[in-house]
């Protein structure tokens, strides 16, 4: 089996870690240790659980760090969208990060349903 670092999944759910750091390093300093804290920790959560996850020894424990990750991306992508509401990224800003994010939540189900299949 590949290590976690040759994971198209794994490489691909690195991009959303860089943009939203981007994204966030402009939003108020009252949200520093609130939802700027928030989003950067779930949007890390992701390649974080994905890389765990693989080098674990037994497919079920692999299969929950992935449940774990898509359950940090949907954190992301609500999170983003309270920020969009509350004026902290402009609508096109959402706009070109949640197909990346949809993207990346269709290729982690790709992935369970192969792991189950397996």
């Amino acid at each position: 089996m590949k290590g976690f670092r040759e994971l198209r999944v794994g490489q691909k759910a690195m991009d959303p870690v860089e943009k939203v750091y981007l994204l966030t390093q402009d939003f108020p300093r009252q949200e520093t240790y609130g939802l700027m804290s928030q989003v950067r920790r779930a949007v890390i959560s992701v390649p974080s659980n994905i890389a765990e996850g693989h080098t674990r020894e037994h497919i079920k424990e692999y299969l929950h760090h992935l449940s774990m990750a898509q359950a940090s991306l949907a954190e992301v992508e609500t999170q983003l969208e309270i920020a969009a509401r509350l004026k902290y990224l402009r609508s096109n800003q959402l706009a070109e990060l949640l197909p990346e994010i949809g993207s990346l939540g269709k290729q982690l189900y790709a992935l369970r349903n192969a792991l189950i299949r397996a």
